[in-house]
C-alpha cells in the first residue's frame, strides 16, 4: 500500500493530466466500465462480469461519441486486462484515452511530447520529490528535446534477429518486438515507434502510400511501452472483416465465441476521419518516478488485498 506522501503525488499526477486536456480544450466524458460485447482482439483476454465484460478499454464508446458529433475527448478510467501479470502489468489498471475528430496520428505524438512535459513541471512544482532514488521526475530522460521518431522497419532492420516480414509471416512480431526491439527503444529520450504492418493495426487506417502499413505508434521511454495511438480506419466495411480475422485468430487459441460490436460498426459509417491513442497512467507515473514496477506507484496491489 502507498504511504501519504506518494498518495499526495498521485493525486497531483491526475490533476495535472486533467488540466492539461482541459486547458486544450477536451471535454471529458465517461462511459460504462461493464460492457455485453468487447473488441475482438486476439492478445486480450477480456474479464467476465455477470455475463457481460469488463472493458479492456472504453474505445468503443468513446469512438461512438464522437460518431454522434463530439470532437475532442478525454477519459481516465479503470481497464480489465485477464492474465496480465507482473512488474509492468495488473489485471486493473488506469488509463488515459483521448481522440481527436478530423485530425491523424502525428498530432496525437505532439499531444504526449506536450502532455509529459507539462506532469513533469507540475510535478516538479509540488515539491514534495519522487522519493528513493532521487528528487528528480523522469531522471536521464531528456523531455525538453523534441521525442524521437523511428519506424517499425526501421527498428527491426537495426535491433532484430530476424527481417520483419518473417517476424509476421511467421507470427513472431510480438515476441520478437518484446525480446529484440523494445529494449533499445527510448533509452534517455523518448521514442514514437510508428507505421506498423497492417496484420498489426487492426483498428487502425491505412497509409495511403503504403497501404501494407497502417498509422499507428507507440510511445517508449526506457524501453517501457506507454501508449499506443493511431488514426482511426473509419471504413465500416473494412472493419468488420478485421474483426472476423481477430475473431477467427482468438478461436484457434480459446474455445470462446465473441459477438461482433454491431452497435459500435452501425455509428461508425458516422465518422469521418479521427485519431485516438491510450496511455498506462499507472506506467507512466511510475517512470515519472523513476520507479522499478508498478507497486510503487498504485495505492494497492493484489497482494494488499488477499
Amino acid at each position: 500500500m502507498l504511504g501519504e506522501k506518494r498518495l499526495k503525488l498521485r493525486a497531483a499526477f491526475f490533476d495535472s493530466v486533467r488540466l492539461f486536456f482541459k486547458n486544450k480544450g477536451f471535454l471529458e466524458v465517461d462511459t460504462p466500465v461493464r460492457q455485453p460485447v468487447v473488441i475482438p482482439e486476439a492478445n486480450i483476454v477480456p474479464i467476465e462480469a455477470d455475463g457481460e465484460y469488463l472493458q479492456a478499454s472504453p474505445e468503443l464508446c468513446m469512438k461512438r461519441l464522437l460518431a454522434r458529433g463530439l470532437t475532442n475527448i478525454f477519459q481516465i478510467c479503470p481497464c480489465f486486462r485477464k492474465n496480465e501479470i507482473g512488474t509492468l502489468h495488473m489485471e486493473e489498471f488506469r488509463m488515459l484515452e483521448w481522440y481527436r475528430r478530423g485530425a491523424r496520428y502525428h498530432a496525437l505524438m505532439d499531444d504526449c511530447e506536450q502532455l509529459l512535459r507539462a506532469v513533469d513541471k507540475d510535478l516538479t512544482a509540488t515539491g514534495i520529490g519522487c522519493g528513493p532514488g532521487g528528487d528528480n521526475f523522469f531522471a536521464e530522460t531528456d523531455l525538453d528535446m523534441p521525442f524521437l521518431r523511428i519506424t517499425v522497419a526501421q527498428a527491426f532492420d537495426a535491433y532484430s534477429r530476424v527481417p520483419l516480414e518473417q517476424a509476421v509471416r511467421e507470427g513472431s512480431f510480438d515476441e520478437v518486438l518484446v525480446e529484440d526491439v523494445e529494449p533499445k527503444l527510448g533509452g534517455g529520450r523518448p521514442v514514437f515507434l510508428y507505421d506498423y504492418p497492417v496484420e498489426l493495426g487492426s483498428l487502425a487506417r491505412r497509409k495511403d502510400e503504403e497501404p501494407h502499413l497502417v498509422e499507428r505508434f507507440e510511445l517508449y521511454i526506457n524501453g517501457i511501452e506507454l501508449a499506443n495511438g493511431f488514426t482511426e480506419l473509419t471504413d465500416e466495411r473494412e472493419q468488420r472483416t478485421r474483426f472476423h480475422d481477430e475473431i477467427e485468430a482468438i478461436k484457434q487459441g480459446r474455445n470462446v465465441t465473441t459477438a461482433l460490436p454491431e452497435r459500435f460498426l452501425q455509428d461508425l459509417e458516422h465518422l469521418d476521419s479521427a485519431a485516438g491513442i491510450a496511455l498506462g497512467l499507472d506506467r507512466l507515473l511510475m517512470v515519472a518516478v523513476n520507479g522499478r514496477g508498478l507497486k510503487e506507484v498504485v495505492p494497492f496491489t493484489p497482494q494488499d488485498l488477499t
